[in-house]
């Protein structure tokens, strides 16, 4: 049942309006003015709120204006007897969902308030959703190395220091490059990434700069590069020793300049792009093989954050695999397994070339194929030494 708030110092308006709406389903809280009608609003959650204009005290464009700015996804629907296109004009420009006059014809108040409560559950689900694909993975772990990288987020992560982060594959360095995004001041644009391994080296540029129509055989339309994509947020490029030579020195352009140019296109454009990059590789010893510019290499590496490999944090082990069995039982929809101390020694002294993904994957498929606790049998049996 949806709640709205009648804020109109007619009393007269007041009874009338919940009686009706009462009679449509609707709960209904009433305020004689616009300053008891605030309180009511900054105390309580509404799905829409039905505004006078004219009222003693608190106005109801004032109103308007301090409700927008506690609570602007609730939707604020202005009635006035006093009605003029110059006041509708200003309480749409200052917030309101829409301006009915009075008296308010029914057919068209029931309709209003139905898409007020339709956009707000919208708003709500929007967000709902937004939080759940941008919900960024804890970071588990208590060893020196895993705290020393949390330290280190905590210090960084509010400058606009370029950030590298080396580590094997599957050591969670995507993960460390998302939360210096989370903690950024940036944190509100974009997080743009790109895997420079699997982008073949002859689209390389187009996927970084863009391009114009036409400037090669299959440019059918314009295309919007990552780096103007991530303007005013983060762009993390994964695996950059892989990125060719050309490439890199538009990279270092762009670096030095904050503009870049699309794939034949001749237009400056300006970009407000925080970079941080990632890799498996050596970059020193590709700097030595001239697969990598030194000049790049000292511009990305302000910050240098390794991640170690599962091997070397061991004792991490128990606390990753606890939070994989909550998280496989959630992703399922059943019971958490339990995994027995014998079990979890075993797993301890594994050899993880895979790392942490490596590690998920097993105790996704011990969770399959075991009973309801995991044993050192279903080690022996499902997984591979």
């Amino acid at each position: 049942m949806a709640t709205i708030l009648i804020v109109d110092d007619e009393r007269a308006i007041r009874k009338t309006l919940t009686e009706i709406l009462g009679f449509e389903g609707y709960k209904i809280e009433e305020a004689a003015d616009g300053e008891e009608g605030l309180k009511k609003f900054q105390a309580a959650t509404y799905d829409v709120v039905l505004c006078d204009i004219k009222m003693p005290k608190v106005d109801g464009l004032e109103f308007l204006s301090k409700a927008t700015a506690s609570n602007p996804d609730v939707p604020v629907i202005m009635i006035s007897g006093h009605g003029t296109i110059e006041t509708a004009v200003e309480a749409v420009k200052k917030g309101a969902f829409d301006f009915i006059s009075k008296p308010p014809d029914l057919n068209r108040l029931l309709i209003t308030i139905r898409n007020a409560i339709d956009k707000n559950k919208l708003v709500k689900e929007a967000k709902v959703l937004k939080r759940r694909v941008s919900k960024v993975q804890e970071m588990i772990g208590e060893s020196a190395a895993i705290k020393k990288i949390k330290e280190t987020i905590e210090k960084v992560a509010p400058t606009e220091a370029r950030v590298m982060i080396t580590g094997e594959n599957g050591s969670g360095k995507e993960l460390v490059a998302r939360w210096l995004h989370e903690k950024s001041s940036r944190a509100d644009g974009q997080l743009v990434e790109v895997n420079c391994a699997a982008i073949p080296s002859e689209l390389i540029e187009s996927e970084l700069f863009g391009h114009e129509k036409g400037s090669f055989t299959s440019a059918i339309k314009q295309r919007i590069g990552k780096f103007e994509q991530a303007n005013g947020g983060t762009l993390f490029l994964d695996e950059i020793g892989d990125m060719s030579l050309s490439a890199q020195a538009k990279v270092l352009r762009a670096l030095q300049e904050g503009k870049i140019t699309r794939v034949g296109g001749e237009k400056e454009i300006a970009v407000d792009v925080r970079v941080v990059v990632a890799t498996n590789k050596d970059l020193l010893k590709e700097v030595e093989n001239k697969n990598f510019r030194l000049d790049l290499y000292h511009r990305l590496g302000v910050i240098l954050i390794h991640v170690p490999s599962l091997n070397d944090r061991r004792e991490d082990i128990p606390l990753l695999v606890a939070k994989f069995l909550q998280d496989i039982a959630e992703d399922y929809g059943q019971a958490k397994k339990d995994i027995d101390a014998k079990a979890l020694e075993s797993l301890k002294e594994r050899n993880w070339t895979g790392n942490i993904r490596e590690l998920r994957n097993v105790v996704e498929r011990l969770v399959i194929l075991s009973g309801k606790t995991i044993t050192t049998e279903d080690i022996t049996n499902y997984v591979t030494i």
